[in-house]
């Protein structure tokens, strides 16, 4: 189980790293390749863009044959994608394997939420799930300052540079190597003397009475959007998609954001963004399974919205208050990332628990991608202020769509958390 964690939160990690590592080499990378502001947004975009395909696919793989294959063919395709960046002469090539690298975390979106789900015990299961966007945070952050440093201070190639998941990815490939299938999967296309004896082998007691309890159901796309599980479905996609779409557009280009508000970005600005995030999703995930979920969900939406108003509309702010108001936005907004992880595993039931997180994840990749590829032509063509004000539009509908729908499952089993949909 320990090994199951670990290689769960490393997948994480190398997500955040590959989208982290981009920003401080996408001006060597425009010099180099000689790259117009369209081929930027496209290049930088192109990992959300696979995440976009790699999510629904992975998932519905994953529900039909099983998590433990999707999990290894991801990790697999990820390593010889990211190899491929120490070869990379042209920006075609860059945006095809760029989007290849989306498409296997899309997979790993799509089967490692749900299996980290499914192999917990229910008065951990906030915890771990919420470990895994620690690990997402800090991969981000910590492929920021290896980007920027390296960038600065050696004369390694971009390439080279960009190449360095590769060595985490094939890491985590032998890592993974002789894991067990997930019981409760195991159970729900009924073969049950497997999932029974994994179970006792793997799992706690309460889990293991809880995957007995799990319907021998055949899922399919379709029921995502079924009367009993469509509010499910828009609750956990929408609020991620509002969730994500304006931390990408900020935190990727944190250099030209706070540059426009006369603040030194560099380093210091794009890390202490980062810093500030983990630090929320941190918070969150020592209060997710004592505090509950949707007061860690609801009330930082409508904060968010709040900061990134004031922001937009206070043209003479003082640089050093815009930046404590993109810091708080960065704390908080981060805590109800953290849920965006947390929820779909928990409110659908296992024959359509990898769809569902695939289609969510795809959802909201739509919406980074949107925020990445708008924001440096949003800022040129429109401004700070009113760029800043659709971030704020996008905050204030996913904390109305959350005040309404966002339910609350501390301490239900899986099963007792899929079934009955209620705030």
């Amino acid at each position: 189980m320990i090994r199951m964690i670990t290689v769960l939160i490393g997948g994480m990690f190398l997500d955040g790293y590959i989208l982290g590592i981009i920003g401080p080499l996408s001006g060597r990378m425009a010099e180099d390749l000689e790259l117009s502001v369209v081929w930027q947004g496209l290049i930088a975009a192109a990992a959300l863009i696979g995440i976009l395909i790699g999510s629904p696919l992975g998932g519905w793989a994953a529900d039909k044959w099983g998590r433990k294959p999707i999990f290894m063919f991801d990790i697999g395709l990820f390593a010889i994608a990211s190899g491929m960046q120490f070869f990379i002469d042209s920006p075609l090539w860059l945006l095809v394997v760029r989007l290849l690298m989306g498409i296997a975390i899309g997979c790993e979106y799509a089967v490692g939420w749900p299996l980290m789900a499914e192999f917990s015990a229910t008065h951990l299961r906030g915890r771990l799930m919420g470990a895994m966007e620690i690990a997402w945070y800090a991969g981000f952050m910590v492929a920021f300052l290896i980007g920027h440093l390296l960038a600065a201070y050696t004369d390694l190639s971009w390439h080279f540079i960009l190449g360095t998941s590769t060595f985490i990815a094939v890491a985590l490939f032998l890592a993974r190597l002789g894991l067990p299938e997930s019981p409760r999967w195991l159970w729900s296309v009924g073969r049950k003397d497997e999932a029974r004896a994994l179970a006792e082998k793997y799992m706690p007691d309460d889990a293991l009475d809880d995957v007995q309890h799990e319907d021998v159901r055949k899922g399919s796309f379709g029921m995502l959007f079924s009367k009993q599980h469509w509010r499910s479905t828009l609750f956990i996609s929408a609020f991620w998609f509002c969730a994500v779409t304006p931390y990408f557009a900020i935190a990727t280009f944190a250099d030209s954001v706070l540059n426009q508000y006369g603040l030194g970005g560099g380093l210091a600005g794009g890390v202490g963004l980062s810093a500030i995030a983990l630090a929320g999703v941190v918070v969150t995930v020592l209060l997710i399974d004592k505090a509950g979920r949707r007061i860690l969900c609801v009330p930082p939406q409508w904060l968010c919205a709040v900061v990134l108003a004031i922001i937009g509309l206070w043209a003479g702010a003082p640089g050093p208050v815009v930046l404590v108001l993109f810091l708080v936005f960065s704390f908080f907004n981060a805590m109800y990332t953290t849920l965006t992880g947390v929820y779909p595993s928990e409110v659908l039931p296992t024959e359509i628990r990898g769809i569902g997180t695939g289609f969510a994840a795809a959802v909201s990749r739509v919406g980074a991608g949107i925020g990445i590829f708008l924001m440096p032509m949003s800022m040129e063509a429109l401004g700070a202020g009113p760029t800043m004000l659709i971030a704020a539009a996008v905050a204030l509908a996913g904390a109305g769509l959350s005040q309404w729908l966002a339910p609350e499952t501390k301490g239900k089993t899986l099963t007792q958390a899929a079934s009955g949909y209620s705030h």
